[in-house]
């Protein structure tokens, strides 16, 4: 799965990610804290879940709790604020809406 397939996805059907493609066509060339300086915060988690890296990770969650009145007190809080806990496997195909 690419990385702009995953963080604008909206759901999914078996195999397949359901994706936004008029959002992924507008933002996907944005960095983690440019998607959460549009407002797009959940995206800006799924593009730093997607990366892997613990200090872009630790970035968004500084930017999160100075920024917004979300919970941003651990990568964890943010998995249950978005329903989103990891990339998933087995995706083939994906479907743009």
């Amino acid at each position: 799965m690419k990385r702009e397939d995953f963080i604008f996805t909206i759901g999914f059907e078996g195999n397949t990610a359901v994706v936004d493609s008029r959002c992924r066509k507008r933002y996907r060339t944005l960095s983690t804290i440019a998607l959460a300086e549009k407002g797009l915060y959940r995206q800006a988690f799924c593009s730093a879940l997607f990366s892997g890296d613990t200090r872009e990770m630790e970035h968004l969650l500084e930017y999160m709790r100075e920024y917004t009145s979300f919970d941003a007190s651990s990568e964890i809080a943010l998995k249950r604020l978005f329903g989103v806990f990891e990339v998933p496997k087995g995706i083939t195909r994906t479907l743009s809406v």
